[in-house]
């Protein structure tokens, strides 16, 4: 039996949701406080949180932080009453899997979950066979121009040194530079890196391709790696030499 979490402050939320997960046979421990939350999500095993993000005593943002800073990898699916795009981008940005508005369906949130949990376990099985070829695979990386990625220890070199990216920009950047000089779409990139459930919403892409260019680039207003190609998306390219 699958164990969710939920931490929300609405009486009303915390009922119905516990209702229709039990219902389909989860069971579920609530919490209506951000600090009771956050202990639960440190100190136990859940296979899926569904976290608020506005609480009292500790946010749902600052809980989600402190989780992945500690390694606590259990998927998140976010709630919120802001229907804000800033928001929303920052909450993924700290490692929630997903982010739902209120008012929701309950039918929605479990298509959401188990969307989320279907992927989680097809990334699990991808990394468990990489692991398994580790050995062989151990002086692997990806080079373009003076930018070194190392895929299986998540380091990126750039000009020398180490730089600290986020999960997503670590992804969205390996992803372009395998892909070579290939023109991609907003879309592509969003599918490839944040899945289906955010089609439509491709400013997510934009922030982080502003975010890895400062770190990468040199100069941000005349970039040598990312390209943008008016009114398709972006490319990766080598410097010219």
């Amino acid at each position: 039996m699958k164990k969710v979490l939920i931490v929300d402050d609405e009486p009303s939320i915390i009922t119905l949701l516990a209702f229709n997960l039990e219902k389909e046979g989860y069971s579920v421990k609530t919490a209506s406080d951000g600090l009771e939350g956050y202990e639960l999500a440190a100190t136990n095993q859940y296979d899926f949180i569904i976290l608020d993000l506005m609480l009292p005593s500790m946010d749902g943002m600052d809980i989600c932080k402190k989780l992945r800073q500690e390694k606590v990898n259990t998927p998140i699916l976010m709630l919120t009453a802001k229907d804000d795009e800033l928001e929303k981008i920052i909450g993924l940005e700290l490692g929630a899997d997903d982010y739902m508005t209120k008012p929701f369906s309950p039918r929605e949130v479990l298509a959401r979950m188990k969307a989320i949990m279907r992927r989680i376990g097809e990334q699990t099985d991808t990394a468990e066979s990489d692991h398994a070829n580790e050995a062989a695979d151990e002086e692997e990386k990806v080079q373009v121009g003076e930018i070194v990625i190392y895929p299986h220890q998540y380091e990126v070199l750039v000009r020398g040194d180490s730089i600290e990216l986020t999960p997503k920009e670590f992804e969205l950047l390996l992803y372009m530079t395998k892909r070579l000089n290939r023109i991609l779409s907003r879309e592509q990139l969003l599918n490839a890196i944040w899945n289906f459930d955010y089609a439509g919403e491709t400013r997510i892409v934009d922030v982080h391709i502003s975010h890895l260019r400062e770190k990468i680039e040199v100069d941000t207003k005349n970039p040598e790696y990312i390209r943008t190609v008016r009114g398709f998306g972006y490319k990766f390219e080598a410097p010219k030499v």
